[in-house]
């Protein structure tokens, strides 16, 4: 089952862990190789890990003794779908907003040109 857009947006709270995200955007890594691109050790970043992991927004992989980390799309699917619905609200309301400054202009249906009368 997919992550809550609230896990989602709870892990992607802490910048330490937008900066994990941000590493593995280019592609699936270790562990190893991220506690080494971040300024904290490795068991802080394996802790970070298991909660974006949590949140649906990494899949863990494991070859041999390696563990490869990399985005999850799911995760990031419930993020967009969360503020999707905000971005559609606010065009709406945008919508309705300027139809009702033409309404009260006078400028419904007709542009710029339309009223002005050509010149000779």
């Amino acid at each position: 089952m997919p992550a809550s857009a609230d896990t989602v947006l709870d892990a992607l709270g802490h910048p330490m862990r937008r900066s994990i995200l941000e590493e593995l955007a280019d592609g699936a890594l270790p562990v190893g190789v991220l506690a080494e691109r971040l300024p904290i050790s490795r068991p802080a970043v394996s802790q970070h890990l298991r909660v974006l992991k949590e949140a649906d927004l990494l899949v863990e992989t494991v070859a041999g003794t390696r563990h490869l980390y990399r985005v999850n799309t799911s995760g990031l699917d419930v993020l967009r779908d969360y503020l999707d619905r905000f971005w559609s609200t606010t065009l709406g309301n945008f919508a309705a907003l300027a139809a009702e400054e033409a309404e009260r202009s006078g400028d419904v249906g007709s542009g710029t040109a339309e009223r002005s009368s050509p010149k000779q």
